[in-house]
């Protein structure tokens, strides 16, 4: 489960995805797959949540990750690269940047 914590050494990866009202779901359909079936089984996973706005223009994908490195190594695997080709058919752009927790409240 994701945990935002200013103090964790985890590395987070914050993805949006841009489209037509239209692709939207058929995109999310694609998103929850490549989770269930490849990406939350690579090492290093920890958690991730899709969010949709209320227009379906755009989805936030929040993930959190033990390294760096288990990150870049998912996305240059063979199977994540032919899921990628999909997901940009289905969108109009899509950028996944990393980030540090810079600070938290409640």
């Amino acid at each position: 489960m994701p945990t935002i914590k200013q103090s964790n050494s985890f590395q987070t990866v914050i993805t949006t995805f841009e489209m037509t009202p239209g692709t939207c779901q058929d995109l999310l359909d694609e998103l929850t797959a490549a989770y269930d079936e490849f990406i939350s089984k690579q090492p290093g996973f920890i958690g991730a949540g899709l969010h949709v706005n209320d227009a379906q223009t755009r989805i936030a994908n929040y993930s959190q990750w033990q390294r760096r490195e288990d990150f870049q190594a998912m996305l240059r695997s063979n199977e994540m690269r032919v899921r990628n080709r999909r997901f940009n058919e289905l969108c109009k752009s899509f950028e996944p940047v990393m980030y540090d927790v810079a600070a938290t409240f409640s």
